[in-house]
């Protein structure tokens, strides 16, 4: 596949597999920049074949194109339907939200554009051919520009180079079409007896007399099996479709592909010199007009590749990578594929360079855009779990379901809209929704923000000291409506490192006792928490700037767990099997430690139960492989950390709340699910907890962690729609804006957050300030209120001319 690599100067000949709007588009490109240049398209369906119906573009998109090619965003514009709003229906009602700018067209007619324009400059298109192998054509081209789609061969054939992973997800959709325009992007959902469906519709062709949109019906899995979708052809299927969401269509009926497609060959043309072009390929058959196909349903795959090139070979669009359709990337990313390949074979000295360059200005927009993607991927598969949320919060939810649109976004675009929301939720006029209080048992929180447990490592034989006196103070003078210690170890074996605090004598009781005096006495209306835990099989080791998770070069003390696994095989200690003897002494090392917070005044008692520490490990299957009463089904291993959930609450007084951490995923195969983590916090809920600090992760070493922005929250919201238990969302929240937006939605009741406030102590008043709110839920201290507006800086540029001569 490879063949001897050259320099870019001397690439001429280009062969392009996949006629899609990403394979046309650079070719279109790449001849533009160089008429010498011999470029032949491969596809094998027909000039006018389409599936999907219409598409979106950005403005960001077409920004590129209008620079890169003007001709080309020229015959864009003109067919460009252009719309503002959303429209989301939801049991009967309507809420509209504007602002948004959207531009769709058909894809039909995109193709077209792109055809005549790959004809114009002398690029040789082939219909109806199958191309050759990517490594037979790189032997004979300078360079093969794979772009044949989801399924595609280049990637299979060459999977051991590309690497690719493909997730199947957990819906059904199809694609339709309806006979009208709509006036909006149209989100509806039906409750049906089978379980929930939505439709998800846009226009993309208009005119005074006619109009079409594309629609797509999805649903979970088990719903379109219950709904007898499975044994339905694409016909039928469009007939039970168009019956459910009558409303929507207006009764008019919905159109499958091969009906589009019938319609759209009469007015699709091709450049005389495409035409015949294609008339010397090599035929394949065609879908009759108006046949009905055995089924066009499907589940949507996300594909991830390690690699995008390889020799003189490169992956380009769905070949590369996918989006879910819910936030229409997948032709947006295509066509900026291109143009990027393009700008880069033209800026680097030689092929290679080219082709790194070109992946590397790629991957992160590719990757951020996928994590959005899965993001509102996951929420619609989790439907179900929010539909019985008040009108306005669903259509915010809905919204914001791929956190790139927020409650600021949303502000600026629509505040009516917003404000509607802010309304229906509660927040008092003038307060952003981060600053309504929440009530947990007799604790009133002033504010939806935690100073999240963060590990300090700097205490002495487990005694907090002036450094945890003052760490912790500043963030509780910095305006959080609650503040937590870090993990307060119940033993001294159950330390993470010997600079962890404990709360197992009573000189750390008194030095707590310090602490929580000095907060409620400096930060009157400030709550602090106080994290009780033990390391389990993760002890024993190093501070962590010394090196994480690493054993003690010397004075290593024992290690307990709930199965004798070390973290790190080969490199941690092995742990002891507890016995039920030692659990039983382990419950009441909680209970010891609980009536010290007692003592100590803390506001709040959180257990944990996450991170692979002791009692995660006993919920979790990966690290649990007991035999006995405590391991083996969920419920088995829920039940120690049941026992010492119910005698920590035995000794903290009943008027203070108490939660508890979990990780809600391991991120590893075989561990703990989505099911089993709304077990875990069912059965907590049920014994009392007030409130599921969702966390996920860190109890394997070899975890594979899906990191991004508030990566962790879609847990926390599965957790609170179907437990209907108050949650603490965690992971990667570090804006304001990103609070305010999960309390809105209903993904959180609370936000915690560690980074920003190690690099603001301040950060909750900094966040008012910026927002203009100077209520009670963030009174600033008497000391600090000349500082509680931006300081003033200097002036930058001097006064504009302001008269005119006569």
């Amino acid at each position: 596949m490879a063949g001897p690599l050259i320099m870019t100067a001397a690439v001429r000949r280009i062969a392009v597999i996949g006629g899609g709007p990403g394979g046309l588009y650079a070719a279109a490109l790449l001849k533009r920049l160089d008429p010498e240049r011999e470029i032949t398209v491969w596809e094998r369906g027909a000039p006018d074949a389409t599936f999907g119906f219409g598409v979106v573009l950005s403005d960001e998109t077409l920004g590129g194109i209008a620079h890169a090619d003007p001709a080309v965003h020229a015959a864009l514009q003109d067919a460009f339907v252009r719309w503002d709003d959303i429209d989301i229906v939801h049991r009967g009602r309507t809420l509209t939200s504007g602002g948004h700018g959207f531009a769709a067209l058909g894809r039909v007619a995109l193709l077209r554009i792109l055809h005549e324009r790959c004809a114009r400059l002398g690029v040789r298109l082939r219909f109806r051919a199958e191309a050759p192998p990517a490594a037979e054509l790189a032997a004979a081209h300078d360079l093969v520009i794979a772009a044949d789609g989801v399924h595609s061969r280049t990637r299979q054939t060459h999977a051991d180079i590309f690497r690719p992973t493909v997730t199947t997800h957990r819906c059904r959709y199809i694609w339709l079409a309806a006979d009208r325009a709509f006036d909006a992007f149209r989100f509806e959902i039906a409750e049906t007896d089978h379980g929930v469906m939505q439709l998800h519709g846009y226009p993309y062709e208009r005119s005074a007399t006619a109009g079409r949109s594309t629609v797509i019906v999805e649903m979970r899995e088990e719903v379109w099996r219950a709904a007898g979708f499975a044994g339905l052809d694409e016909r039928a299927s469009a007939d039970r479709c168009a019956a459910v969401f009558a409303d929507a269509l207006g009764g008019r009926p919905l159109l499958s592909t091969a009906e589009v497609a019938s319609v759209t060959s009469s007015t699709s043309t091709v450049s005389s010199a495409s035409a015949a072009s294609a008339a010397s390929s090599r035929p394949a058959a065609s879908p009759t007009p108006g046949a009905a196909r055995a089924s066009a349903w499907t589940a949507f795959r996300t594909v991830v590749t390690e690699r995008w090139s390889h020799g003189r070979t490169v992956l380009i669009g769905d070949a590369a990578h996918t989006a879910h359709f819910s936030i229409g990337s997948g032709t947006k990313l295509a066509m900026e594929d291109a143009l990027a390949l393009a700008a880069c074979l033209e800026e680097e000295r030689d092929l290679p360079a080219a082709l790194a360059a070109y992946e590397r200005e790629r991957r992160p927009v590719v990757a951020s855009t996928q994590r959005a993607a899965l993001a509102s991927l996951r929420w619609f598969e989790e439907l179900a779990t929010h539909t019985g949320r008040p009108p306005r919060q669903f259509a915010f939810g809905l919204l914001t379901r791929s956190r790139r649109v927020t409650h600021g976004n949303l502000r600026l675009r629509d505040p009516g809209f917003t404000r509607s929301v802010e309304d229906e939720f509660g927040c008092p006029p003038g307060t952003p929704p981060m600053f309504t209080p929440l009530r947990l048992r007799a604790l009133t929180l002033r504010n939806r923000v935690v100073v999240s447990p963060m590990d300090m490592y700097v205490a002495r034989d487990g005694v907090p000291g002036d450094f945890h006196l003052v760490h912790l103070g500043s963030r509780a003078l910095g305006g959080a409506g609650l503040v937590m210690t870090e993990m307060v170890c119940v033993s001294p074996e159950g330390r993470i490192t010997p600079g962890c605090t404990g709360l197992y004598t009573r000189e750390q009781g008194d030095a707590w006792r310090r602490v929580t005096d000095f907060v409620h006495a400096s930060a009157p209306g400030t709550a602090i928490g106080v994290q009780l835990g033990h390391a389990g099989r993760k002890g024993s080791t190093r501070l962590m700037w010394e090196g994480m998770d690493e054993p003690l070069p010397t004075g290593n003390w024992p290690l307990v767990a709930a199965s004798p696994l070390p973290y790190r095989p080969g490199v941690s200690q092995v742990p002891h099997q507890l016995d039920r003897r030692q659990l039983a002494e382990l419950r009441e090392r909680f209970a010891a430690a609980a009536r010290r917070a007692r003592r100590s005044g803390f506001d709040l008692l959180e257990l944990h139960c996450a991170h692979g520490y002791l009692l995660s490990g006993f919920l979790s299957p990966l690290t649990n492989r007991r035999t006995d009463a405590y391991g083996g089904s969920p419920e088995r291993r829920l039940r120690f950390p049941l026992e010492v959930f119910d005698a920590v609450r035995a000794q903290w007084p009943e008027d203070r709340p108490m939660t508890v951490r979990i990780s809600a995923t391991d991120w590893a195969p075989g561990g703990t699910t989505p099911e089993e983590a709304v077990g875990i916090a069912r059965a907590f809920a049920e014994h009392g907890a007030d409130a599921i600090d969702v966390s996920t992760g860190q109890v394997v070493a070899d975890e594979r962690p899906e990191f991004g922005r508030s990566y962790q929250t879609p847990y926390a919201e599965l957790i609170r729609s179907t437990v209907s238990v108050p949650v603490i969302a965690v992971g990667a929240i570090s804006s304001w804006d990103d609070v305010n937006s999960l309390i809105l939605a209903g993904r959180a009741d609370l936000c915690a957050l560690g980074r920003p406030h190690l690099y603001d102590p301040h950060w909750t008043l900094h966040a008012a300030a910026e927002q203009g709110y100077s209520g009670p839920a963030v009174p600033w201290p008497a000391p600090y209120r000349a500082g509680s507006r931006p300081p003033p800086t200097g002036r930058t540029a001097a006064p504009g001319p302001r008269l005119a001569p006569r």
